[in-house]
C-alpha cells in the first residue's frame, strides 16, 4: 500500500479567503497552504480540504496493563491493547515519548490495521479495552472513532490518553466515542503552557470541565513533576484548588517522576520528596484519590478508602495485591469507591506483549 491508501478526509476546517485552509481541529487553528502539513503532522491540507494522512497506520500495537495509562479506577488489573500514530499538536520540550510523537518520518508507522481487525485482535486476547495512546489520540480523531465503534461492537471498552488540547465541537464528537481517559495536565500557568508546551492552559481546562459536567466519561488526571518548571507549592496549591472546586474530591490525580528526556536532559530527575509535597497539598484540598508513578511507592500507588483509610486495591508497581472492594464499595466500611469496577481484579500484572496484526 502506497501513503494515499491510508488519507481521508476530515470536516474540522474551512477555507480562508487567502486561499489557505484552516484546521479547526485543535486550538492551534493551523493556516495551511496546499501541501502543507500542520504541527501535529498528519494532517496536512490537500485538494482545498484538510485530510488526515496516517488512518490505519501505528506505531505498533502492545498490550499493556491498564495501570500504565494510568487509569487506576478503571477495571484494575485487566489487559488493554495500545497503539499511537506519529505527530502531536503540542510541542513538549520533555515528551516522554518523542521518539514517536515527535516522528516527521512515516515509516515510523510500520504497522496497520482496520478498526474491525483490532477490535478483533483485543477481543481474541482478552483485552478488556483498547487505549489510544504513545501520541495524542486527537489528531488521528477519525481513526480512533472508527476503532471505537469496531470496538463498542464487541463489548470492549476504550480509553484516551490525551492532553485535552481540541476544540469544542470535534471534542464532542471524540469523547462520546470513549469510556475512559486519562488526561495529562502538564502544568498550572499559562506561562508553562506556552513556553515548554506551545500551547495554553485554558483550552485543557475547558475540556476536563466539559468531561466532568457533560460526558459520562471516566477520566483520570496526571502531571508530570519537573523540578524547577510546574511544582512550586504555589502552582500545584493552585491546581488542586481548581481541581477540588471543578472537577470533585473523587477524581484520580496522578503525579509522576519526571526522567531527563528529549530537550530537557539537564533537568534533574523529580525528587520523591516532591512527588510527596504534591501528594501532601493534594490530601490537604480534600482529593480523595491521589498517586505517585514512576517511582517504586507501593503505599503510594495504592488505593485507600477515603472514609475509613483501610486499603482497597494494592500495587506494586502494576501487579495488584489486596483487593477489598465488592461491588465498587469498601469491604470494610461499605462507602463508595470512585471508578468503573468488575467483580474482580484482572491478573494480567506487569506483563508488556508486542502483537502483530495481520
Amino acid at each position: 500500500m502506497d501513503n494515499s491508501d491510508y488519507t481521508v478526509s476530515t470536516k474540522y476546517w474551512r477555507h480562508m479567503d487567502n486561499g489557505h485552509t484552516l484546521c479547526t481541529l485543535c486550538p492551534r487553528f493551523c493556516e495551511l497552504r496546499e501541501g502543507k502539513r500542520g504541527v501535529c503532522y498528519i494532517r496536512m491540507a490537500q485538494g482545498g480540504e484538510i485530510v488526515l494522512t496516517s488512518y490505519g497506520r501505528s506505531s505498533g500495537f502492545c498490550i499493556d496493563p491498564i495501570e500504565k495509562k494510568p487509569l487506576h479506577h478503571f477495571l484494575p488489573g485487566t489487559p488493554v491493547l495500545s497503539f499511537g500514530t506519529a505527530g502531536c499538536n503540542l510541542t513538549c520540550a520533555f515528551c516522554q515519548n518523542w521518539d514517536i510523537s515527535k516522528s516527521h518520518d512515516m515509516e515510523t508507522l510500520s504497522a496497520s490495521a482496520t478498526p474491525e481487525q483490532l477490535a478483533k485482535m483485543a477481543e481474541q486476547t482478552g483485552c478488556r479495552s483498547v487505549a489510544f495512546t504513545y501520541n495524542d489520540p486527537v489528531i488521528f480523531m477519525e481513526y480512533a472513532v472508527d476503532v471505537a465503534a469496531a470496538c463498542h461492537a464487541r463489548d470492549i471498552k476504550t480509553v484516551a490518553v490525551t492532553a485535552g488540547y481540541i476544540n469544542p465541537e470535534p471534542r464532542r464528537e471524540f469523547f462520546a466515542a470513549m469510556d475512559a481517559a486519562n488526561v495529562d495536565l502538564k502544568g498550572f500557568t499559562e506561562s508553562f503552557y506556552h513556553r515548554i508546551c506551545g500551547g495554553h492552559l485554558a483550552p485543557v481546562l475547558d475540556t476536563l470541565r466539559y468531561l466532568k459536567q457533560e460526558t459520562k466519561v471516566w477520566f483520570e488526571l496526571t502531571t508530570l513533576l519537573i523540578p524547577g518548571e510546574n511544582d512550586s507549592a504555589e502552582e500545584l496549591e493552585a491546581m488542586c484548588r481548581w481541581i477540588a472546586d471543578e472537577l470533585g474530591p473523587d477524581v484520580p490525580l496522578h503525579f509522576t517522576a519526571f526522567h531527563p528526556d528529549f530537550h530537557m536532559l539537564d533537568k534533574p530527575a523529580t525528587s520523591m520528596a516532591s512527588l510527596l509535597q504534591a501528594r501532601d497539598i493534594a490530601k490537604a484540598h480534600g482529593l480523595h484519590y491521589v498517586y505517585v508513578g514512576n517511582v517504586h511507592d507501593v503505599a503510594d500507588g495504592s488505593t485507600w478508602c477515603p472514609s475509613c483509610g483501610k486499603i482497597l486495591i494494592e500495587r506494586d508497581y502494576y501487579r495488584l495485591g489486596t483487593w477489598a472492594l465488592h461491588d465498587g464499595h469498601c469491604k470494610h466500611c461499605g462507602a463508595a469507591i470512585a471508578g468503573v469496577f468488575e467483580h474482580q481484579p484482572g491478573t494480567w500484572g506487569p506483563r508488556r506483549l508486542p502483537v502483530e496484526i495481520r
